[in-house]
């Protein structure tokens, strides 16, 4: 998993609420086995037509195509809770999300693939579907380590995120990344379980 802390990249404005797993990922593209090769059908119903690409879609646009960060209304990531919606988010290249809100378990999946999702205010979310309609291409320089997002023209705000995930994402590591650096202790807790187990015998 790579690591994040701070980096500037083109904001793409997803201006749609209650978006749900299956629209990030479509159920006919969950057959695979492997957690790779799910990037090309990320938004798959929204993005193509017929095997063709929408035009009005803002992934299918320049200079959105390859946007690191998206912008979305409340509950993203919401219905089943399928993580193949965060692989294919990840493949695709989105680094990090900003909503008012996200479904909870969509929420703590995006930690273990190495998407940060920041909760902002309404108000917050608001102003920056303002600046990205008026200026495409409109850029954001995210800083996980002083927590805080902000632009060239003046805007910043921080927000909150628990510290083991955000130890994660600055470490590059997932759940079990994490679990790895403790592996002397677990060797050495499990080497005197054996002994233990052996003298209760």
């Amino acid at each position: 998993m790579k690591s994040l802390t701070r980096f500037t990249g083109i904001v793409a404005p997803l201006d749609a609420a209650n978006v749900d797993t299956d629209a990030i990922i479509p159920k006919q593209f969950l057959k695979r086995i492997e957690r790779t090769g799910f990037g090309e059908f990320l938004f798959y119903e929204w993005r193509y037509e017929n095997g063709l690409e929408k035009p009005d879609f803002v992934l299918n646009r320049e200079p959105y195509r390859r946007a690191p960060i998206l912008l979305a209304r409340k509950n993203f990531g919401c219905g089943s809770s399928r993580e193949h919606a965060p692989w294919a988010i990840s493949e695709y290249g989105i680094r990090v999300i900003l909503a008012p809100s996200f479904a909870d378990i969509f929420y703590n999946n995006c930690f273990k693939n190495g998407i940060l999702p920041v909760v902002l205010p309404e108000k917050d979310i608001e102003v920056l579907f303002q600046k990205s309609n008026e200026s495409p291409g409109y850029q954001l320089r995210v800083d996980l380590e002083n927590q805080r997002i902000e632009d060239s023209f003046g805007y910043m705000s921080e927000f909150d995120i628990v510290s083991y995930r955000k130890d994660q994402l600055l470490k590059g590591l997932d759940e079990i990344g994490a679990t790895l650096q403790s592996a002397e202790l677990i060797d050495s807790f499990e080497s005197a379980h054996k002994i233990f187990y052996k003298l209760e015998i």
